[in-house]
């Protein structure tokens, strides 16, 4: 279990990111989502981010960025400091990051991954960035789904729906 300063150290003022980014191994890889209740489908699907590279970025929304997606008036679950704290946790995570706007086109601009992925309900083309990334040779993935969560689902099973 790591200590918690280790896990800490691994959480990254956005403002930061550029300089952070810097000290960690290529190829480079970046995910962004809410990450609200982590369950298996994210952690597996992390994992296989991960593999693409040797460094893995996740920028998860804030809390207002959250809500602004329309997933519910009570979302996020849990607040932006413990949903970083736990992704900073996770083995495959180097770095966590957040934004409070509507996409992280600009965290992307700033660490220039060799990666970008999302999940397997994004097409690559449609994926915040592809274009600028593609543009400096790097790659851009859409990863399949192995394990069909999702935190909503999660919520409505919670609220008997």
């Amino acid at each position: 279990m790591p200590e918690s300063s280790e896990f800490e150290a691994r959480q990254c003022e956005p403002t930061q990111l550029a300089g952070r980014v810097a000290a960690l191994a290529r190829p480079l890889v970046f995910t962004n989502g809410v990450f609200d209740i982590l369950h298996r489908g994210h952690v597996t699907y992390l994992a296989q981010a991960r593999a693409l590279g040797a460094s893995l970025v996740v920028a998860a929304n804030s809390d207002a960025s959250t809500r602004r997606l329309g997933k519910g008036e009570d979302r996020p679950i849990n607040r932006l400091e413990d949903r970083i704290a736990v992704l900073a946790a996770l083995r495959s995570v180097d770095l966590v990051t957040w934004f409070d706007e509507d996409t992280p086109l600009t965290l992307i601009l700033h660490c220039r991954p060799d990666v970008l992925v999302k999940g397997g309900d994004w097409k690559a083309q449609d994926i915040v960035g592809a274009k600028e990334v593609a543009s400096w040779g790097g790659s851009v993935h859409s990863i399949p789904f192995r394990f069909e969560r999702s935190t909503t689902a999660t919520l409505e099973r919670i609220r008997g729906r």
